[in-house]
């Protein structure tokens, strides 16, 4: 997918600072992130910024894990759009939708620990360094998304809008791109690949409500 520069932060929910964090899970706008930033402007960040970025710094920033996913997907995203390879199905987080007549919950695990969820009303929940409360239920829906992305490809249009009520979408930030698989609840709950993360994200969701 393409990183989509200037676009408005529609979305989901009421508030447009929701809206934000909820199109920043995705990694596809990077101009986002630089709207949003705050602080100096160090490396990473002074390199992701930079129109024509050196592809080498940007393949470094990409390769190293110790740097958070959505920075590393971001690099990735970076090498992609100015027509440089990126190694295929290397998994960086993973995230899970769910559209009710109340309206869209929204959770968002990264491989580097962390996660965040945004309920239909709102309300906020971040996780974020190693170790923390959730490591176990974290854990659970990394392992679980990375056979599916496995399974599956890249999606190579522009990301859709949230899904239809009653449906479920899992979207994979992968380093060659959103990998996604979407359907009724009832029928992914279905799916022998799906249910396991189904499964390992209600048990986080439940967790994360509880604290």
């Amino acid at each position: 997918m393409s990183a989509s520069f200037g676009q408005v932060t529609e979305g989901p929910y009421q508030d447009e600072s929701t809206n934000v964090i909820y199109q920043m899970f995705f990694c596809d706008r990077p101009q986002l992130f630089q709207d949003n930033f705050s602080g100096d402007l160090q490396e990473p960040w002074s390199t992701l910024f930079t129109a024509n970025a050196d592809v080498a710094a940007l393949t470094k920033i990409a390769e190293d894990e110790q740097n958070e996913s959505r920075v590393r997907t971001l690099a990735f995203n970076a090498l992609r759009t100015s027509g440089h390879s990126a190694p295929p199905k290397e998994y960086l987080g993973t995230v899970i939708e769910v559209s009710m007549p109340e309206g869209l919950d929204t959770m968002a695990v990264f491989s580097d620990g962390g996660a965040r969820y945004v309920n239909h009303s709102g309300k906020v929940i971040v996780v974020e360094g190693k170790p923390n409360p959730f490591d176990d239920e974290i854990s659970a829906v990394i392992e679980a998304s990375k056979p599916i992305v496995e399974a599956i490809g890249p999606w190579d249009k522009e990301r859709l809008p949230p899904p239809a009520e009653g449906n479920i979408r899992l979207t994979f930030l992968v380093s060659d791109g959103l990998y996604f698989g979407e359907g009724p609840m009832d029928v992914m709950q279905q799916q022998p690949i799906a249910a396991p993360l189904i499964s390992a994200a209600t048990r986080l969701l439940v967790r994360l409500i509880e604290q």
